[in-house]
């Protein structure tokens, strides 16, 4: 049989395992779980992929990103291992493919993202295999105490017993002791396997440069023009208008940039990320969207033209620069007025406990089974897609209710071959059937739309025969089929059978919400420490990950300057006679979409949520009229 070392050199074509990897290995091929803590850049996927080979059963991955998952499996497969990753842009004919490979268990790994681990039908077909291992990438995303929550990962745990996973291995670059307790406690895994290798990148030079807005672009313009031409070079910003602005800025200096945020089509987000990735454009000024998977080694430089979210996200961005052990520059741009925007965001994300109850009413006036639209749930009740997200997972977790298939109510159907055609094809029952198919659709100028919430009245047929016979026409080819609208099934477990039940539980999602706003802002508040304090900046970060060092880099500005420059945040203005009564009149003409003072606070700090979108309000004069002030206080007042 053989052995971690012989598949290392004969598959994957590597000379020796980096820092950590062979210890992680060797934990997984004894049965035991694992967590692995690892740089960006460190090596992490190896973990995962080279035992995949050695186990008899299936490796599955759950990872955040497309993109990501999209190189990995194309690596894979170029290295001659049958690797697959299922998502919504694939065609039915390569997921039938996938399952195919699944059945015949030639199939080795698996990539799939933790949405798709809600669907129900999906899960029930996975617990038909052995699953020899769980790897759960980005695993930070499990913890609450983690800077990047996702509810989906909160379920994960569950999973992992449901689909008894052989062993489980979690994955991240960024976990603090607080943390990766939290990945340990949650998937069992001893103290002797979570392996952590150093946080130290000697060959990255950080700096904390303080300054005020009106020096800020001055700074970093004169810094890229010392760059060598051509230097890679990534610039992150908070705001997607500030993404294009030091763009164009930059431009009309005379370099080459482009910016890149999620206000982006995909296509334009792809051209942008293609254009870096070559070295046509040099510089990208971007969002937190931007580099989940970019894999550049040879990046320069990485500015923080806002102060990041965290020190987690800093370390998370500047980890992208110097890949290939060649010096590099990392510098922070550190404005105090940045800290009150960071804030203003953080506090603007906690739904008011009117929204929560309404949301919570809503959900279990329905008996038994039912379905919801994220999207119009969003609308509804004026909570971020992601608010909602984690709301209905702390739901399920206390099982108020579970989670059932989810599924698209609007097929569009594209005939190939004409529908005389097709129904040729068919005996007279048959032929009738599909006709009535047809005939219930709505024709535009290419698609017939099917709408999938009303087609099983209308024929009096079980929509499993219709899903049934419309496969069985895109499987020969006849027509293209396209889906859209999707819905989430679930169920009312029917605990909640009394007001003072109602009312304890939404003091718990108050409570948990509240939680997570408290440990987001003093996330923010870590961050000015960290640049206000003299010690090295190396050395801060090591320690703030659990690593014990007395070392310090010598290259950071801390190191190299005898007294360091002070970020000052400036203190809330008070609200003047003025403002409130602009608060008091703008109150007594609200809008209904501003009717809870959380709402209208938003509104007056500039902060977007779905009711200001859906009702055009972010055009009104008086959106973002108090964006200078602190939410909190523009709260009290409205209160």
């Amino acid at each position: 049989m053989s052995t971690p070392h012989d598949l290392l050199h004969t598959v994957f074509r590597l000379s020796d395992f980096r820092p950590g990897q062979e210890s992680v290995i060797n934990a997984l091929l004894h049965g035991h779980s694992s967590l692995a803590i690892f740089p960006t850049g460190g090596g992490k996927s190896l973990c995962y992929q080279l035992p995949a080979l050695m186990f008899d059963g299936l490796t599955l991955v759950v990872s955040p990103l497309i993109a990501l998952m999209k190189d990995q499996v194309d690596a894979l497969q170029r290295l001659g291992i049958c690797a697959a990753r299922l998502d919504s842009s694939q065609t039915r004919e390569e997921t039938r493919a996938i399952y195919d490979a699944l059945y015949d268990r030639s199939l080795k790994l698996l990539y799939v993202s933790p949405e798709r681990l809600k669907n129900e039908r999906f899960v029930q077909r996975l617990a038909n295999f052995e699953i020899s291992l769980l790897a759960i990438d980005e695993a930070h995303c499990i913890s609450e105490w983690g800077h990047n929550f996702r509810p989906d990962y909160l379920l994960l745990a569950d999973l992992a017993k449901k689909l008894r996973a052989g062993r489980v291995l979690a994955l991240t670059a960024t976990a603090t002791p607080a943390v990766a307790a939290d990945i340990c406690r949650q998937f069992s895994i001893q103290p002797q396997h979570h392996i952590q290798t150093s946080f130290a990148r000697p060959n990255l030079q950080l700096r904390v440069t303080p300054c005020d807005v009106d020096t800020r672009m001055g700074l970093l313009l004169s810094r890229l023009q010392k760059h060598p031409a051509g230097a890679a070079t990534i610039i992150y910003v908070t705001l997607q208008k500030t993404a294009e602005d030091v763009a164009q800025a930059i431009n009309a200096f005379g370099l080459r940039a482009v910016y890149y945020h999620a206000g982006l089509k995909d296509d334009e987000r792809e051209q942008v990320q293609n254009c870096f990735m070559s070295g046509d454009v040099p510089i990208v000024v971007a969002t937190i969207a931007f580099g989940m998977g970019i894999d550049k080694n040879n990046i320069r430089a990485v500015y923080h033209f806002n102060l990041p979210k965290s020190i987690e996200n800093y370390v998370q961005e500047i980890g992208r620069a110097g890949r290939d052990g060649n010096p590099s520059l990392c510098e922070m741009f550190a404005v105090g007025d940045d800290i009150r925007v960071l804030e203003n965001f953080t506090y603007g994300d906690t739904p008011s406990r009117e929204a929560l109850f309404a949301l919570i009413e809503n959900l279990l006036a329905f008996d038994d089974v039912f379905d919801i639209s994220t999207y119009d749930l969003s609308n509804q009740f004026d909570l971020r897609p992601l608010v909602l997200n984690t709301a209905l997972t702390y739901l399920e977790l206390k099982n108020v209710i579970s989670a059932q298939s989810p599924f698209y109510t609007e097929y569009k159907i594209q005939f190939l071959q004409s529908p005389d055609f097709i129904l040729g094809q068919f005996d007279n029952e048959r032929a009738d059937f599909l006709r009535n198919v047809f005939a219930v659709g709505r024709m535009g100028k290419k698609w017939l739309a099917l709408d999938m919430m009303t087609i099983e009245q209308q024929l009096q047929q079980p929509k499993a025969r219709i899903i049934k016979a419309i496969d069985y026409l895109v499987e020969k080819s006849w027509i293209e089929l396209s889906v859209a609208k999707l819905r989430q099934g679930y169920k009312n477990n029917k605990l909640i059978t009394s007001t003072e039940q109602l009312t304890g539980l939404c003091d718990y999602l108050e409570q948990l919400f509240s939680a997570r706003e408290a440990r987001d802002i003093q996330r923010i508040r870590s961050l000015l420490e960290f640049a206000n304090n003299p010690q090295c900046l190396s050395q801060q970060l090591l320690h703030y990950f659990g690593e014990s060092t007395n070392a310090t880099c010598g290259i950071c500005n801390h190191c190299r300057q005898s007294t360091s420059p002070r970020v000052s945040v400036p203190a809330p203005k008070s609200l003047d006679d003025q403002q409130i009564q602009f608060i008091a009149s703008l109150k007594q003409e609200a809008h209904k979409a501003l009717m809870q003072p959380r709402q209208l606070a938003r509104f007056l700090c500039g902060l977007p949520s779905p009711a200001t979108s859906r009702s055009a309000l972010k055009n009104h004069p008086a959106f973002g009229a108090l964006a200078d002030a602190s939410f909190s206080q523009v709260l009290a007042a409205v209160q």
